[in-house]
């Protein structure tokens, strides 16, 4: 497999884990193999919000990998990705990732494209924000991350939780150039 048809998907213990979800949903339908890793925390979060066990979350992946296991393909540079986004983002995670403090594989693995100089997107989730917060996105993004809140697009006119959830995750795909094929595009306004 090339670097440009891997992606490293991150799940931490933030809420909107049905993110990840439905970005693995999408990406299967593609050829971009993915390899997945979830916090611990990311897995209490699964057990609340979804109605899916660790093993189904784990087969939506091409490759899973333990939180605990530092020495995974995706902890070193040499195993060629196209990147790697995590969502839903903590502030615990983000945090790591600024200050390059690798406590797992999730943060090792996105500490990695950063000094790979990949793409890093990190879906965010937390309101309000502080000080801190903000100090850490901005670091991420001084170090070529990008940090993507999961703000819906109203002006789809969605019907429904998982039309906002689609359109946002290929918004997400769209930084990776990977069509998720399910977005409503704005058009612009029609001046009739």
């Amino acid at each position: 497999m090339t670097s440009s048809k891997r992606l490293i998907v991150g799940i931490s213990g933030a809420s909107g884990i049905i993110y990840a979800v439905r970005l693995l949903e999408l990406l299967r339908e593609t050829d971009v193999e993915t390899h997945l890793v979830v916090s611990r925390a990311g897995e209490i979060t699964r057990a609340h919000e979804l109605e899916m066990d660790t093993k189904q979350l784990h087969n939506l992946a091409d490759v899973s990998y333990a939180i605990g296991d530092v020495g995974a393909a995706i902890s070193s540079g040499s195993f060629r990705t196209m990147g790697m986004v995590i969502l839903p983002c903590s502030m615990k995670t983000l945090a790591e990732v600024a200050t390059g403090v690798t406590s797992s594989l999730l943060t090792r693995a996105a500490d990695v494209v950063l000094k790979e100089r990949r793409r890093l997107v990190l879906m965010v989730r937390e309101t309000p924000l502080h000080a801190i917060h903000l100090k850490n996105m901005l670091t991420v993004t001084e170090c070529g991350g990008i940090i993507m809140p999961p703000v819906p697009a109203f002006y789809t006119m969605p019907e429904s939780i998982d039309e906002m959830v689609t359109n946002t995750v290929c918004r997400v795909l769209d930084l990776f150039d990977i069509d998720g094929g399910q977005m409503k595009r704005w058009e612009g306004i029609s001046n009739q």
